[in-house]
């Protein structure tokens, strides 16, 4: 985080990647109406949902420079899970009533609006306080159109990530009362997989650290819950 901080200061530009999470919010966008078809025509619509939020994970130009968007969203949604507790996941889904969705990075913003359409229920959509890397913050929420659907809030934390003790108290007391928590992204599962809350962790896994923590091989698409929830 202090890296990037740095770099914000040295160069006076404070969302370098702004114009690239521009780009790719616009490019979701643009097959939104696609997607979201094949959404609603699937067998089981928020299972695709999900499926597709997870695969969204891999538009990350901060673990990964090299990213080619427009290559790489031709085969992007074809993937299946390679973990998924989504039994889980609906009986949690079923009883909630107080939803927050931790979000990730810009441009699978899209993919997080498609899988909250087919939630049904009230959610809380938290982002960045401020830009980091290619995360999302309040600004490419609404790019995305969040805002339709979804309570925009900011965690008040500005690292690559939700370290609890960088939140706001607002933020901190929502995510306490929370009864259910898609916390997305890996930077996220980084800095909650040790807390107690139910959280179910949306996501593409993209080190070696991780896998090992999960015990799952690098690249995999997981839902998993937390397991440390009581």
């Amino acid at each position: 985080m202090m890296v990037y901080k740095t770099i914000y200061h040295v160069t006076g530009i404070e969302d370098p990647f702004r114009e690239i999470k521009k780009e790719c919010t616009k490019h979701l966008l643009s097959i939104y109406p696609d997607l979201k078809k094949k959404i609603t025509s699937a067998k089981d619509p928020l299972f695709t949902a999900l499926r597709f939020a997870a695969l969204g994970n891999a538009i990350d130009f901060g673990a990964n420079p090299d990213f080619d968007l427009e290559k790489d969203m031709d085969t992007i949604f074809d993937k299946d899970f390679d973990e998924c507790e989504y039994d889980l996941f609906k009986e949690s889904l079923n009883k909630a009533k107080k939803i927050l969705y931790i979000a990730d990075n810009a441009g699978e913003t899209v993919l997080d609006k498609l899988l909250i359409e087919q939630i049904k229920k009230p959610v809380r959509y938290a982002v960045r306080s401020k830009p980091i890397i290619n995360d999302a913050t309040i600004e490419d929420a609404h790019d995305a159109g969040l805002d339709e659907i979804a309570e925009i809030i900011s965690s008040g934390c500005d690292a690559p990530g939700t370290i609890l003790d960088l939140c706001s108290d607002e933020f901190k007391k929502i995510y306490k009362d929370a009864d259910l928590i898609i916390s997305k992204g890996q930077g996220n599962y980084e800095t909650l997989s040790g807390q107690t809350r139910p959280i179910f962790f949306l996501l593409k896994v993209k080190c070696p650290v991780i896998a090992r923590d999960i015990d799952i091989k690098t690249d995999s698409i997981i839902l998993i819950k937390n397991k440390h929830a009581g």
